[in-house]
């Protein structure tokens, strides 16, 4: 994958474990003591399921894919200039094509891709296992198939008639490659898919495999995953050469009132400021610019007139919100409206500490570990007010750790103001990148990136300690193994008052009554998306549209077209695109080679935003619960089903069956940290209604319904720990239409997560959750009516012990 492959620089071991730590996965599959990343190498083999973690090889067997074995797996040695194994398959060579084995005994054969020291090409090797998968040796004529590139990754293996097939991702572009091979070693390029559907982030774990619908007529599905947004998948058909999917190729908005589409040639009685956005709408792409593609017609708003350092405001009259929703096409820079932000540059009254402008870090400054000797680093981040920022980023790299500590110096004003950017591993935490204030030699107050190159405010209250003497202290303990392992530093201010937020937003905004109500931002993309903003609750009112470019660092311009109200809201490619899970802990999945008729798949259950700081130890990382796959035709549309392997039933205890209701907020008869749950909800007079599980306190995860926006999500915000990363108390939503008023759901809880499986299965979400051991309570919730429910709940057994 297009990561370093973490796992190799953690610890392993094989031996079982007593798998009773208090977030330890119960019947989801975890390494021992090792971080787990995607799952790989799944091959059906003589009544063994196989699963690998690769770049450590650990490995694991299962009969029947909920009581797994952690087996010891002999890896080869690194391929001749490799310095990472990144994800692959493994087939079992049935004819010995590869010549691996013999035909009494044929081989497994593993592809992955290897990634070449120094230059970062990622190419495909082999290895293949003569004993079961047990032990593998690396194949001497490796790579097999070598491109040049940087992004070429994760092939999957299988056979198609008489010979092998392989789908790859060339990651940067959006497309999956389809080769042929007779014998695993010589490739064929055959053709490429894509970009299709959902392009957000890079393509990585592509799978592809035929399925029938709704057991008859035969679709091939093709999923992907994307980015960090999730798995992506398609049904359409596959001639064994090229792949096609069904479903329109081009999208079309609801129509609607138009406001403004400027293929006039002039803004006509919308007004600007500034210099951003020129004189009248652009006619596509501006000098300098990438290529901009998705507007409508010919003319667009294109804020790049001089680059992106120009600013400026494109404002449009008043008029009176008459329809529901407002549709419109947005692209560029993702910086958005921040409530009460202050303009660029703005600080408060006080002194500047350090700003890392000169040749050193300033007089009394002392450094340790890698950054003896160190000095501040000449940047150019977001937000930056200097010409350098102190960085921990060594000439290593990430693999650099020491500290960075101030002089002693008294604290005379109410606030520590600092600008922090890089790695978001908070002090507590193990490997730390964070910047600590000490006092007597202990830490009061600490700040930590946000895992992006944005220098942002963090505000340190200290009158408690105003008279003490103090130092600041840059703390980078983190080697990289799970990304952003270093930190930087811009301005320290002892200061009157917090520093605010400064208004650099790319967007559009909606103003009523001098507020901006709603708002929308880019996706740091020349390729322009709809976006639509429910009004309902502002029909009737005044308004008027602004398209504000206040940014002049990177991706700071915006772009925008095709303003409507209509009565139905426009979708975004993503929402658009077909899901293989909504929740925020569902990546590369991938379905198990050899099994037969049926197709089981599983996947990572993480999230790269926060995969290095979950709360666990001395294991990272879980698989999801394996899922059988299936199509069905449902309201008129193919769409891939998903449900729980029927063997979850040997760990079922007694069963607590119940019908009841309320009004509000109600204790169900079900206990437990380990659970699976059926329940038919019936709407009844509620607005939203659900369950929420692992209650206990302040603590819950709720699976609600809301009956307006037709929408199922589940909300972590009140969960447990959520607070070791920015990124992980979340809200997760899903597109479900109730039917017959009724909402069916299946839940499966486990000590650190929850799975989702709604109406038949075609709608699931997936999410982390790490709540107090001891919260292990089941309500049923209704708002503004009531709700029923008919539920019945089996406490699981540990398929571990």
């Amino acid at each position: 994958m297009f990561r370093t492959a973490l796992s190799l620089v953690l610890a392993t071991s094989l031996a079982t474990g007593a798998y009773t730590e208090p977030y330890r996965p119960q019947f989801h599959f975890s390494l021992p003591h090792s971080w787990m990343g995607d799952p790989n190498g799944l091959v059906y083999e003589n009544g063994q399921y196989h699963l690998y973690n690769y770049g450590t090889w650990e490995g694991a067997t299962s009969k029947d894919l909920v009581h797994w074995e952690n087996v010891p797996v002999t890896g080869p040695q690194r391929d001749t200039g490799s310095n990472a194994f990144f994800s692959g398959s493994a087939v079992l060579d049935t004819h010995n094509t590869s010549g691996f084995g013999t035909a009494q005994n044929p081989p497994m054969v593993a592809m992955y891709t290897s990634v070449q020291e120094g230059s970062g090409v990622q190419a495909q090797s082999l290895a293949y296992s003569t004993d079961h998968g047990r032990s593998w040796t690396r194949y001497d004529g490796n790579p097999v198939l070598d491109l040049g590139s940087k992004d070429f990754r994760d092939p999957k293996v299988f056979w198609y008639q008489g010979s092998w097939r392989m789908v790859i991702t060339l990651s940067d572009q959006h497309k999956v490659s389809i080769y042929s091979s007779p014998d695993l070693k010589q490739w064929t390029h055959l053709s490429d898919f894509g970009p299709f559907g959902s392009v957000s982030g890079v393509w990585e774990m592509p799978d592809l495999f035929p399925l029938r619908v709704d057991g008859k007529a035969t679709k091939w599905v093709l999923s992907v995953s994307v980015g960090s947004t999730g798995v992506q998948y398609f049904v359409g058909t596959f001639d064994g050469t090229t792949y096609t999917p069904g479903g329109p190729a081009t999208y079309t908005p609801p129509a609607g009132v138009p406001l403004e589409n400027f293929e006039s040639g002039s803004y006509g009685d919308w007004t600007t400021s500034g210099d951003a956005f020129g004189a009248a709408p652009a006619t596509g792409t501006l000098p300098d610019q990438q290529a901009v593609s998705g507007y409508v017609g010919s003319r667009l708003v294109n804020s790049f007139n001089g680059g992106d350092r120009s600013t400026g405001t494109l404002s449009s009259p008043t008029f009176t919100i008459t329809k529901p929703h407002l549709n419109f096409a947005i692209g560029g820079g993702s910086h958005p409206y921040v409530d009460g932000a202050a303009p660029f540059g703005t600080l408060p009254a006080g002194e500047v500490f350090a700003d890392f402008s000169g040749s050193t870090y300033g007089d009394g400054w002392t450094a340790t570990g890698s950054f003896v000797g160190s000095g501040p680093s000449p940047s150019s981040l977001p937000n930056q007010l200097g010409p350098k920022v102190l960085d921990t980023f060594t000439p290593d790299g990430d693999a650099g750790t020491g500290t960075i500590t101030s002089p002693v110096f008294t604290i005379d004003r109410p606030y520590i103001d600092l600008q922090v950017a890089g790695g978001e591993h908070p002090w507590g935490q193990a490997n730390p990148t964070a910047v600590n204030l000490l006092v007597d030699g202990k830490v009061v107050a600490s700040a930590s990136g946000p895992n992006a190159p944005d220098l942002t405010w963090n505000n340190w209250d200290v009158r408690q300690y105003q008279g003490k003497q103090a130092q600041v202290q840059v703390v980078d303990d983190n080697s990289g193994a799970s990304g952003w392992g270093h930190l930087m530093v811009g301005d320290i201010l002892f200061a009157d008052s917090p520093a605010q937020p400064w208004d650099v937003q790319t967007g559009v905004n909606l103003v009523v009554d001098g507020k901006v109500v709603r708002s929308a931002t880019g996706g740091n993309s020349e390729a322009l998306d709809w976006t639509s903003w429910d009004l309902q609750d502002l029909i009737g009112k005044q308004a008027h549209l602004e398209v504000v470019d206040h940014n002049s660092g990177g991706w700071g311009h915006v772009l925008a077209d095709d303003f409507r109200l209509s009565d139905s809201p426009a979708l975004s490619t993503n929402e658009r695109a077909q899901w293989m899970d909504y929740g925020s802990d569902f990546y590369a999945e991938n379905t198990w080679n050899g099994i037969g008729g049926k197709r089981v798949g599983v996947a990572w259950m993480s999230n790269w935003a926060y995969a290095g700081q979950v709360p666990t130890t001395p294991w990272q990382g879980a698989t999801t619960f394996p899922r059988e796959l299936t199509l069905r035709t449902i309201n008129g549309k193919v769409q891939l089903t998903q449900q729980p392997v029927g063997a979850i039933g040997s760990l079922r205890g007694q069963a607590v069956q119940l019908t009841t209701s309320t009004n509000g907020t109600k204790a169900l008869a079900v206990n437990g940290d380990t659970l699976e749950i059926q329940a038919t909800l019936r709407a009844g007079t509620a607005s939203r209604f659900g369950l929420n599980v692992r209650t206990g306190g302040s603590q819950y995860t709720q699976i609600g319904y809301d009956t307006r926006t037709k929408k199922l999500s589940v909300d972590r915000t009140h969960s447990g720990k959520v607070d070791f990363s920015s990124s992980f108390a979340d809200v997760k939503s899903a597109p479900l239409n109730l039917v017959n008023g009724e909402l069916k759901l299946r839940i499966l809880v486990d000590r650190s997560s929850v799975e989702v499986f709604a109406d038949q299965g075609q709608v699931t979400l997936t999410d982390q959750i790490f709540p107090d051991p001891t919260n292990r309570g089941v309500t049923l919730f209704a708002e503004n009516g009531t709700t029923t429910a008919d539920v019945k709940a089996w406490p699981l057994k540990s398929s571990w012990n």
